[in-house]
């Protein structure tokens, strides 16, 4: 073919209608899986590609999603790829925008990045405060949302305590009654939310209650704490704030002589990769932030959908030959999962 395949070629080839073919591409929900594979089969063949410019000017749709993040210095880690796994998945470009960290240059660069006409919509995981622009009838679905605060401090669903719970209570369960919170920097929302509950907990149960201790983040922390215990501490419970401080306590406990689980249990938090290879494997909290990417990126994509399309028509409420479309669900079905695990591993035990 000489000149440039359409959507027209690629419907015809694959026996379906013009808009079903444009359904399929821009991601759009109750396409069967049959029809969108014939449809993505023929567009591979036919070497075909949207013009996107020509589509944006036609629909406002450009196809193109943004994230803002605080400064172009920090990736949110797996936040980030949940989000761009559930924008791909759904037809979507992401884009990660940071922002200055003067005031006024964040303002004019989120006024600009609304103006643009680049984006469908734009996800904000920090708070913006004064510089949140106004958004123009016709520009993108802004989504704000509260998981980090301004330095990137976990804050929203991340500052859930229930782990502690979940992990005190086994351990009471197991005959522990003497317990150490080594609790990280106290100015960070989530060290805040566990030290409320880690001294809830020792209400509730009435067991001896060793200290916090709010620390850095460093192992050497972890290693102080331990090493500043009376030698009559043992059997004790460390609640620590990170798999890093818990690193550091065990080393702390060795040193003395302690035994791990028998003298020290000890949790940690984060589950990083080397956690589960210590000696003994160390019980930890996983977030899954990936999860919570994903699921933020979905709020997103049904916002702008429900924008773009807010009074679907008729072509989508039975399926037929002619279109291969599904009844269409109220909502996209959103990814499970828990956020907030905790993975029960050899550093845990019955008190000796």
């Amino acid at each position: 073919m000489s000149r440039r395949p359409t959507s027209r070629d690629v419907a015809q080839r694959a026996g379906v209608s013009q808009s079903t073919v444009s359904f399929v591409l821009t991601g759009r929900p109750g396409i069967s899986a049959a029809t969108r594979e014939k449809v993505l089969q023929a567009a591979a063949e036919l070497s075909y590609r949207p013009n996107r410019a020509a589509r944006s000017m036609r629909t406002r749709r450009s196809g193109r999603l943004a994230v803002i993040i605080p400064d172009a210095g920090y990736s949110p880690g797996g936040v980030l790829r949940g989000a761009t796994a559930m924008a791909q998945e759904h037809g979507y470009v992401l884009e990660v925008v940071g922002l200055p960290v003067d005031p006024s240059q964040r303002r004019d660069r989120l006024e600009e990045l609304v103006a643009s006409g680049d984006y469908e919509g734009v996800l904000a995981f920090t708070p913006l405060g004064p510089a949140a622009p106004a958004v123009p009838e016709d520009g993108p679905v802004l989504l704000l949302l509260a998981e980090f605060d301004e330095s990137l401090h976990a804050t929203g669903v991340l500052t859930d305590a229930r782990p502690v719970v979940e992990i005190m209570e086994h351990l009471v369960r197991l005959g522990h009654r003497r317990f150490l919170h080594i609790a990280g920097r106290l100015d960070f929302p989530s060290a805040v939310a566990r030290h409320e509950a880690y001294l809830a907990q020792i209400a509730r149960h009435g067991v001896e209650d060793l200290g916090v201790r709010p620390s850095r983040w460093d192992a050497a922390s972890g290693f102080a704490a331990i090493e500043s215990l009376p030698a009559s501490a043992p059997p004790l419970a460390v609640i620590a704030a990170n798999d890093v401080i818990a690193t550091g306590a065990i080393r702390a406990a060795v040193l003395r002589g302690w035994s791990i689980p028998g003298d020290m249990s000890i949790t940690g938090w984060d589950d990083r990769d080397t956690s589960a290879y210590l000696v003994p494997s160390l019980t930890t909290v996983r977030d899954d932030r990936e999860l919570l990417g994903s699921r933020s990126m979905l709020r997103l994509i049904e916002a702008v959908r429900r924008r773009a399309d807010p009074h679907p028509d008729a072509a989508g409420t039975e399926p037929g030959p002619a279109t291969g479309i599904d009844p269409p669900a109220d909502a996209l079905a959103p990814p499970s999962g828990i956020l907030q695990t905790v993975i029960w591993r050899e550093s845990v035990g019955p008190p000796a």
